[in-house]
């Protein structure tokens, strides 16, 4: 287990194969993720990245001001039906499109994405819509 920030940090930097992946899938309590978040701005993508966060950790994620971030939310299968759509309505259409290449996106998000202004969007959205036959 991730015990706090720093050892999430040391791990996810470290250049040694398996301390990198215990970054990518070892749990932690929310108040480290939080802690990470707050104290290490840089490392809030690599949290979303981690395949044990917490969903409240990635609601948290899902509305960080930065797109990077919420684009690797919008990649994460676990995602509650509201930040679905909400990353599915996000500003940035990279946010979007992630979410339309989403395999678990409900399909009335998908339908939607489908008629996006962004080719992008609409791309991932047909794709998507051909996958479910």
């Amino acid at each position: 287990m991730i015990e706090s920030a720093e050892d999430f940090v040391r791990l996810r930097t470290s250049n040694l194969r398996d301390e990198y992946l215990r970054a990518a899938e070892e749990e932690a309590s929310t108040n480290v993720w939080i802690d990470v978040i707050n104290r290490y701005p840089d490392m809030r993508s690599w949290v979303a990245h981690n395949k044990s966060v917490p969903i409240e950790v990635l609601a948290l994620l899902a509305v960080d001001p930065d797109p990077a971030v919420r684009s690797v939310v919008a990649t994460r299968r676990k995602l509650t039906p509201e930040l679905f759509h909400k990353l599915g309505a996000d500003p940035d259409e990279a946010v979007r499109a992630r979410i339309a290449y989403n395999k678990k996106v409900p399909l009335e998000i998908l339908e939607a994405l489908a008629v996006d202004p962004a080719e992008l969007v609409r791309e991932g959205a047909e794709i998507g819509l051909e996958r479910r036959g």
